[in-house]
């Protein structure tokens, strides 16, 4: 119990800045029905109770559970096992992702399944060549630049509306039922090795399954041509609404997220019961906190979905086209850039990947550094997107400089500063950015008269994209930094007092020597 207080006062510290946010945009600049705010602040409700049981439950079993199959595809060296398994993997974590529904639901002109189907596919071919990869020793970075060169070339042969969506797919695919269990995946694999690259190899895993559902969904975009619901696919307050008939909407919503999330679960928790009665036994009392997790989990994201699908989404809307249709539009860029530093904090799986690579790094990487890099990444993401909203800006103007700056940068900084940068972009595009980022982009382009598949489909891609840099200029900061001490030793205690984290692991650059 003093766990699970402990989660959901981390969530409470997270949720509360962009709460009070929205109080104030809604106290001084947009004035908004009492029954929208009303829903909108018991969202934030169950979104704290959501983010608290869903990182308890995460560190109980998906966690676990992702290590230990992890460990075991590394101890059984056959391929015939291990790529059946990891695509396996990759299809049953995606194909009932809630993100990757609520995304399918806001395209017309795609059968869902089609869509859902080709990007669960794509994560698990990408996730088989995750873990291909540190056995034939072939750089991420060369992998990554092969990836999105292969992604940009599609990208000129594909209908322009396809090309937002294809990379926003690639954000919503890694949400938080996939992220926990990939993330874990990745360090079961890497946890038996001894070598100086173990460590970043645990890495990277989240990032070539954000790229396959690009490639994939582009290669789609040569066969249907998709158009954008005309609005977000929300439960709506009724106009007037009152406080019960707010209160029914989220119980009759509670049923249909309650089985989006258990469709999420049942394929990785009958995978796992195979797994471990075929292949290792966890003893009894761990299997009982799994089986705990597992339920927290479960009431988590489903508390979580339903908060942010019925209170934020309409909120999210209602904001970005009251602001897009007044005289102060242009303020919405800037109220992006705030909203966008702090919506990262309400991102469940991103708490999921700070403190694992604080873990994995033994502190090298602070969960404040991870966090800030983040942050500031998103922020400007947000930013430039509802410039696009605004403008009708091509997507291309942001995604190929975008693109090119973050692969440009793997070959400055340490390999392990890339993996973390991929990873995160991943993790950072989750159900806050689905749920109330892009209803914000299309209401500020329904209040423009701008095309809402064009100019709103892209924020998605540009919060995935983002972070890419800002961690990777952490690498390099860090590179600096170290080059610093090593040349003036003298003032490494001056560096001290305002270093961004702690240097304990002296590997991390090994291989840029």
């Amino acid at each position: 119990m003093n766990k699970l207080k402990a989660k959901v006062r981390e969530s409470l510290h997270s949720v509360a800045p962009i709460s009070i946010l929205v109080i104030i945009l809604c106290a001084a600049i947009v004035p908004m029905p009492a029954d929208i705010l009303t829903s909108f602040l018991l969202g934030a409700v169950l979104l704290i109770l959501g983010m608290g049981l869903f990182s308890l439950g995460a560190d109980m079993a998906m966690m676990p559970i992702g290590e230990g199959v992890g460990r075991h595809i590394s101890l059984v060296h056959k391929l015939s096992f291990s790529v059946p398994i990891c695509f396996l993997l990759g299809l049953i974590t995606t194909l009932a992702e809630p993100d990757l529904q609520v995304l399918s639901r806001q395209i017309s002109g795609i059968p869902a399944y089609v869509l859902v189907i080709t990007i669960a596919v794509g994560v698990g071919i990408f996730l088989v060549i995750a873990m291909l990869r540190p056995l034939f020793k072939i750089n991420l970075a060369h992998i990554l630049l092969l990836c999105y060169g292969l992604a940009f070339l599609l990208a000129f042969f594909t209908p322009r509306g396809f090309i937002p969506l294809a990379f926003d797919s690639g954000g919503v695919t890694t949400g938080p039922i996939t992220v926990p269990f990939i993330i874990s995946l990745g360090v079961g694999l890497a946890s038996l090795r001894h070598d100086s690259s173990a460590q970043e190899d645990s890495f990277g895993l989240v990032s070539l399954c954000s790229v396959g559902p690009i490639i994939m969904v582009l290669a789609l975009g040569l066969i249907f041509h998709p158009q954008a619901s005309a609005a977000p696919q929300a439960v709506s307050p009724a106009a007037e609404a009152t406080s019960i008939e707010i209160a029914r909407q989220y119980l009759s919503s509670l049923p249909s997220y309650s089985a989006e999330v258990m469709m999420a679960l049942l394929p990785i928790i009958a995978f796992f019961c195979v797994f471990q009665f075929s292949f290792f036994q966890f003893r009894k009392s761990m299997l009982m906190r799994i089986a705990v997790g597992v339920v927290y989990t479960f009431l988590g994201v489903v508390l979580f979905l339903t908060g942010v699908n019925v209170g934020f989404m309409p909120a999210g809307h209602f904001i970005g086209k009251t602001m897009a249709m007044s005289s102060y539009k242009w303020l919405l860029i800037p109220v992006g850039l705030v909203i966008g530093y702090y919506v990262v904090d309400a991102e469940p799986a991103v708490h999921v990947l700070n403190k694992q690579v604080e873990e994995i790094t033994g502190g090298t990487i602070s969960q404040k550094a991870m966090h800030v890099s983040l942050a500031c990444g998103v922020g400007c993401a947000v930013a430039l997107a509802l410039v696009r909203a605004l403008t009708g800006l091509s997507i291309f103007w942001i995604i190929i400089p975008g693109y090119v700056l973050a692969l440009l940068l793997t070959f400055f900084v340490p390999s392990v500063f890339t993996g973390i940068a991929f990873d995160s972009g991943g993790v950072a595009s989750g159900p806050m950015t689905t749920a109330f980022l892009l209803p914000l982009a299309m209401g500020a382009c329904e209040g423009v008269g701008g095309s809402v598949l064009n100019d709103a489909f892209g924020m998605v891609a540009n919060v995935a994209m983002t972070p890419l840099i800002s961690i990777q200029i952490l690498g390099l900061l860090y590179k600096w930094k170290l080059h610093v001490k090593a040349k003036y030793p003298a003032t490494e205690k001056k560096f001290d007092n305002f270093a961004i984290y702690e240097y304990k692991q002296e590997d991390l650059i090994s291989n840029d020597e």
